[in-house]
């Protein structure tokens, strides 16, 4: 029988379409069973039915949820706890507004991470500067340098980092690097195996092999956070890229925001790093951190990720949102939040906090700029001001809490980085470190055009409808 007359036979036909159908009615199954917010399921439930063929690949590829998988076993969280020295039992914090210690309390509770008293901190506001400083920390190191990055660039500043790596390897350091595999896809393989030839441990996290692991595309570890020593760590937003000091071949600046910590809180970045490095199949990182008191800046470090029981980073933006009674001012590449924040903002803006939000006005990504702006309109009524920012890409994620308050780190205020990123940010406790970013805040603010709503009202019907069309994607964006 020829292969043609083969498949043609109707009992063939029967059997893949019984199980094609099976497959769909068992994944709707899946996504009932799991009791996700109703509008998500419900979307993906309506794909599935009405294009079955192209919702089951979707699925496949970002519909799967890690929800309550565990990044660590018990019994290595205990033996991390232990070596790192974090205490048992959560730890009152000190001097701290009522509902600025609300939040420490609440923050400790989802992700274990208490408050640390005592630290120094330096923002970088540049990567010119962040990286010079980055790098003279490497070059001083003197017995290990844990790196993470969301993105590692084979170009000039990857490579001369790279080199820096290798020369500390070979001086007996020892140097561990994580990158995400979809983050820097693009970078050729034989960037990091010479980096693994120089004696470097460098592993990408949750590497993608199509099509038998593509369900991990979706998942990425955005986190940019070092710790060199264990005594001076970084954590923001900037990347190991080009672009990041010169702007690259789109923009004329890369604005960004990065952090350079001494102190006690130098434990909760080692352990977010090695929790990480051991969920990779990476041995148990049981070094102790010596971060001696040496500032004056209360500090907690916030680790989310798709596998928190809690939507961790949400719930705290939420919880210092409602907080506050000055100002909500903020930060951020992408503006696509869940709702319950959109109406915590406008919630804040109609009892008369100032709230405001600043976005680029050219961003790198025109999908993503479109889909932000689709939420303007229904903020603008509330009050919330936005402004776009002029002089290049705004990549800075930041929010600024009245006086007291600050957080920096890898979250963008959007979908991806609240239910499906691997985040990592830091909760500023200083009066002076707020005025500081706000004094950056300002500064960018004066190279920005606010968007009023008789202005907004004007933009052509196209644009309104891209908005609008562009939307219904945010939740997978």
């Amino acid at each position: 029988m020829e292969l043609w007359d083969y498949v043609q036979q109707p009992w063939l036909y029967a059997t893949l379409s019984a199980t094609y159908a099976l497959s769909i009615i068992t994944v709707i199954f899946v996504i009932i069973g799991e009791n996700r917010n109703p509008v998500k399921s419900l979307a993906w439930v309506t794909v599935l039915i009405l294009l079955p063929a192209i919702g089951l690949v979707l699925y496949f590829f970002f519909g799967r949820n890690l929800k309550n998988k565990r990044m660590i076993s018990r019994r290595n969280k205990r033996r991390l706890r232990r070596a790192i020295r974090l205490p048992r039992q959560p730890r009152r914090p000190k001097d701290l507004p009522a509902e600025s210690e609300q939040l420490a309390r609440l923050t400790e509770t989802l992700v274990q991470c208490p408050y640390y008293s005592g630290n120094k901190v330096e923002i970088f506001s540049s990567g010119a500067e962040k990286f010079e400083a980055l790098k003279a920390d490497l070059l001083a190191a003197k017995q290990t340098i844990n790196l993470q990055y969301y993105i590692f660039e084979n170009d000039k500043l990857g490579c001369e980092i790279a080199r820096i790596l290798k020369q500390k390897v070979a001086e007996g350091v020892k140097v561990r690097v994580i990158y995400d595999h979809v983050g820097s896809f693009h970078v050729a393989s034989d960037f990091f195996k010479s980096l693994c030839k120089a004696g470097v441990e460098a592993f990408p996290f949750f590497k993608v092999t199509f099509v038998a692991f593509g369900s991990k595309v979706n998942w990425r570890n955005h986190r940019k956070i070092a710790v060199i020593d264990g005594t001076i760590g970084y954590i923001g937003g900037m990347n190991i890229a080009d672009r990041y000091i010169d702007g690259g071949k789109k923009f004329p600046l890369w604005r960004d925001c990065h952090l350079r910590v001494q102190g006690p809180a130098i434990a909760a970045l080692h352990y977010s790093f090695a929790r990480d490095w051991n969920f990779m199949g990476r041995e148990l990182l049981e070094e102790t951190p010596n971060g001696e008191p040496t500032g004056n800046v209360g500090i907690q470090a916030v680790t989310g990720g798709p596998m928190s029981q809690w939507n961790t980073l949400g719930q705290i933006f939420l919880q210092a949102i409602s907080n506050a009674k000055k100002r909500i001012w903020v930060q951020t590449p992408y503006f696509l939040p869940p709702d319950y924040l959109v109406k915590a903002l406008q919630n804040a803006a109609l009892a008369g906090v100032d709230v405001r939000i600043m976005l680029p006005r050219h961003s790198d990504s025109r999908m993503l700029g479109y889909a932000s702006r689709s939420y303007f309109t229904e903020c603008l009524r509330a009050g919330i001001k936005f402004y776009l920012f002029e002089a290049g890409m705004l990549h800075s994620k930041v929010v600024i809490i009245d006086n007291d308050l600050a957080t920096v780190g890898s979250t963008n205020f959007d979908f991806r980085s609240f239910e499906h990123n691997f985040e990592g940010n830091l909760l500023l406790y200083s009066e002076e470190l707020n005025e500081s970013l706000r004094n950056v805040f300002l500064k960018d603010q004066e190279q920005s055009m606010r968007i009023t709503g008789d202005l907004w009202r004007r933009r052509p019907l196209i644009q309104k409808l891209t908005e609008s069309t562009i939307r219904l994607l945010a939740p997978i964006l």
